[in-house]
């Protein structure tokens, strides 16, 4: 058997050490994704805050400029009308008593009937000037915040990029290991092989080479007695036998390396299967709005399906990928995998039991799967039921678990008694 090995110089125990490191360092990146993802929610909502009192400041402003020309146009003609008529300072206040609508706007500006017209427009000037400045804070705030949040995008970025490149150095690195295990195993084999073909060599060497105790002697003549006094008779040595040869050792079958056998697609209820049956140190952890597990390696759909979603920002590491399954017992229904997963599908993409949606990393989190509510955009199906409340468990997760279970894979951790129901035609298992 060949036996593909990794890098001269490289030994087990110095690629376990590496895949420990590997593994921590991903545990770390995890976590700041997870942070980069939550910095980046805070920027993008101060900048929808500002975009806000921006909209709010910028109408204001125009219903003022609004109400200046309409105040100055009332002014003017209030002016021409006392000039026209002769009405004097003293009783322009009869005029804003008035019940017309230049009354009204002249009332507003009651500085006029007093002699106050230039104060009462540098006043309003000074308003205006105010709300002026206030947009030109408000675009330098937007501004900055524009440019934070595009900072920790690309810290995000690059956080995911390294976080996806030491998830593949860290299968590289167990892809290793595996293979300095076959090669020991296959050099043991050899060895006990060899020694067994020499040890039989050896034996059958010492048979042909082992010489014959004694040759085998002529069987004696009767002799006719004699009337003299009989001679006693020298007695004759017994003739032994052929020594035989050694028996020669059974031949033992060569001990055969164990190769780690891959991901095989063994169908359950409704003709779906495991999808964490690749998963490396799979742990099941609780059962919430899905079913949590932590560990590491690739992770299937349970059925044929259309891929809606791969990201959303509002989970921890910020993946949330979806797919509706076309087929079997639950076709319409829509299954989530989050959390610590680099997703390896896209949108719109035909998914079957063997295609790998994408790769679960050692992160902080571990990762959720269950039903997904019909857009398969970020929520549950327990979370739209109001099902859930933070924590505790729920009649889809409990389900979900229930389906897991049924596939072969560990269900998950129970965590009280589940809230809500299902509704009557929902697959159960």
């Amino acid at each position: 058997m060949l036996v593909a090995l990794p890098a001269a110089g490289a030994s087990l125990p110095s690629q376990q050490a590496r895949a420990d490191q590997l593994a921590q360092q991903i545990v770390a990146q995890g976590a700041a994704v997870q942070r980069a993802v939550v910095q980046q929610d805070a920027a993008q909502a101060r900048l929808t805050s500002l975009d806000g009192q921006l909209a709010a400041t910028g109408a204001r402003l125009l219903r003022d400029r609004r109400a200046d020309t309409r105040a100055a146009r009332t002014l003017r003609r209030l002016v021409v009308q006392a000039y026209m008529t002769g009405i004097g300072s003293a009783s322009l206040p009869t005029i804003f008593d008035a019940g017309n609508d230049a009354a009204v706007l002249a009332r507003e500006y009651s500085g006029v009937a007093a002699g106050g017209l230039q104060q009462a427009i540098s006043a309003f000037r000074a308003a205006e000037q105010r709300t002026e400045i206030t947009v030109a804070a408000l675009r330098s705030q937007r501004a900055q915040a524009s440019a934070a949040l595009a900072r920790l995008t690309a810290a995000r970025q690059s956080a995911q990029a390294s976080l996806a490149q030491d998830v593949v150095l860290l299968a590289q690195a167990k892809g290793d290991i595996a293979a300095l295990q076959a090669a020991a195993a296959e050099q043991a084999r050899q060895a006990s092989a060899q020694e067994a073909a020499l040890a039989q060599e050896e034996a059958a060497q010492a048979a042909r080479q082992k010489p014959l105790l004694q040759a085998p002697q002529p069987t004696p003549q009767p002799t006719t007695p004699q009337p003299t006094t009989p001679q006693p008779t020298t007695p004759q040595p017994a003739v032994l036998p052929v020594a035989q040869a050694a028996p020669q050792p059974t031949p033992q079958p060569a001990v055969q390396t164990q190769t780690i056998p891959t991901a095989a697609v063994r169908p359950g209820p409704g003709g779906y299967v495991d999808p964490l049956r690749a998963i490396a140190g799979l742990s099941p952890e609780r059962i919430d709005q899905g079913v949590d597990y932590s560990g590491y390696g690739p992770i299937y759909p349970i059925g044929d399906g259309v891929v809606l979603n791969t990201v959303n920002t509002g989970w921890p590491g910020g993946t949330f990928i979806t797919y509706r399954l076309t087929d079997g017992p639950a076709a319409g229904l829509v299954v989530y995998a989050a959390e610590d997963i680099q997703p390896s599908v896209q949108v719109g993409e035909q998914v079957s039991p063997t295609t790998v949606l994408g790769t679960m990393y050692e992160g902080p989190d571990g990762i959720e799967t269950g039903w997904a509510d019909s857009t398969g955009n970020g929520a549950t199906m327990a979370y739209v039921a109001g099902q859930f409340t933070g924590a505790n468990a729920t009649a889809y997760g409990a389900n979900f678990s229930q389906l897991l279970a049924a596939l072969g894979a560990p269900p998950g951790v129970p965590n009280g008694t589940p809230a809500g129901s299902l509704p009557s035609n929902w697959p159960t298992w």
